[in-house]
């Protein structure tokens, strides 16, 4: 990609602006900006932070992608914001928003791996995940918990700490996915990619610095990104997610906690994820989780137990669509260590479900369910 000195020096001419894409829950002063593709991001950065007019108008450039999108996080006053916007190497210019967490050891891994109800209280996977990493987005993980058995380990934290989980969400995906006790795939190693807080929310910018680092680090080996988060519709969240799976990396989403269609919400509309609803122990669409053609298919997601933060040997039974995207991540893995290739991964998971035993999945949505036999 080449790039002129002169081009984001100079407006465009004709005083045309780049679009600026809304937030439905805005962080005032904080926004995403995503250069045109063909343009140099390293030298676009460079160029802005020794721009004299740039600086006058207090912009700060924080966290610069590259890997999953060609664009920075920057903190722009509104005169920043229209000399952004004026550039003419700029594609878009997006108000960064707010993510949330989307909230035998557990009945979830007895269901997976039979096709009908009743119960049998077992677990016999097809597989352990050997060999394939899951990077968990989320709040961190507890990495010297034993369930972990010492496969987890730190990733990459926003706050440019340790990783370590200070609000359980994460380390309880991280159960579901690879625990000794309550894993889908026992053997996975495990990366904490932290992007969001104590109190289990964070910005999109972030939740995108998560993904390009998972990208980046995953290098085109075999890896799931395990994504139990989610928000308003964010078009450089979709695109992340989406320049993730195109580099290789498996995208496993929360369908969301909204009883709503998960079309309008970010990452779960992004059609290259896979998204997931959750169930309930009777089968039954839990009543919290979205539903719509943007699901691909469900897992168990009320009343799930696995690892928590408290102690090297907590436990906490918690619900969500959250708790359903790790069974369908721990699935993916065991797929991957298997020989399926990353881009056949989602069409084999809903080759392989359970039809039609989700009762009432919603409006439009598949009746599909996880089963890693």
């Amino acid at each position: 990609m080449k790039f002129l000195l002169v081009t984001l020096l100079s407006a465009v001419a004709s005083a045309a602006f780049a679009p600026l894409r809304t937030s439905r829950e805005r962080i005032t002063g904080s926004y995403i900006v995503v250069l045109k593709d063909e343009e140099s991001l390293t030298d676009a950065v460079k160029t802005l932070k020794s721009s004299p007019k740039f600086s006058s108008f207090k912009g700060r450039i924080n966290k610069v992608y590259g890997s999953v999108l060609n664009g920075f996080s920057a903190t722009l006053n509104e005169q920043a914001l229209k000399y952004i916007r004026s550039l003419d190497n700029v594609k878009y210019v997006e108000e960064d928003g707010i993510a949330r967490v989307s909230s035998v050891a557990s009945w979830g891994l007895g269901r997976i791996d039979q096709r009908y109800l009743p119960l049998d209280d077992i677990y016999n996977p097809p597989g352990t995940g050997a060999g394939v990493t899951v990077y968990v987005i989320d709040t961190g993980i507890a990495h010297t918990h034993v369930d972990f058995g010492g496969r987890a380990e730190p990733g990459f934290d926003f706050a440019g700490g340790s990783g370590e989980d200070c609000h359980g969400h994460g380390t309880h995906c991280a159960g579901t996915v690879g625990g000794r006790t309550y894993g889908v795939a026992k053997c996975v190693k495990l990366k904490s990619v932290r992007v969001l807080d104590c109190f289990g929310s964070g910005t999109w910018s972030d939740v995108i610095a998560g993904v390009d680092f998972t990208a980046r680090d995953c290098g085109g080996g075999r890896c799931v990104a395990s994504m139990s988060l989610g928000g308003p519709r964010s078009s450089s969240v979709d695109n992340a997610v989406a320049n993730a799976v195109s580099n290789g990396v498996v995208v496993v989403v929360a369908a969301g906690n909204s009883n709503d269609t998960a079309c309008d919400y970010s990452p779960a509309g992004e059609p290259t994820a896979i998204t997931v609803g959750a169930t309930q122990s009777d089968d039954e669409r839990s009543f919290f989780s979205n539903y719509g053609p943007c699901v691909d298919l469900f897992a168990p997601g009320s009343a799930i137990t696995s690892a928590w933060y408290f102690s090297e040997t907590a436990s906490n039974t918690i619900s969500g669509t959250s708790m359903a995207c790790p069974h369908v991540s721990g699935a993916a893995a065991l797929l991957l260590e298997r020989g399926v290739s990353a881009d056949n991964v989602p069409s084999t998971i809903i080759r392989e479900a359970t039809k039609g035993v989700v009762i009432d999945p919603g409006s439009c949505s598949p009746n599909e369910f996880l089963c890693v036999k």
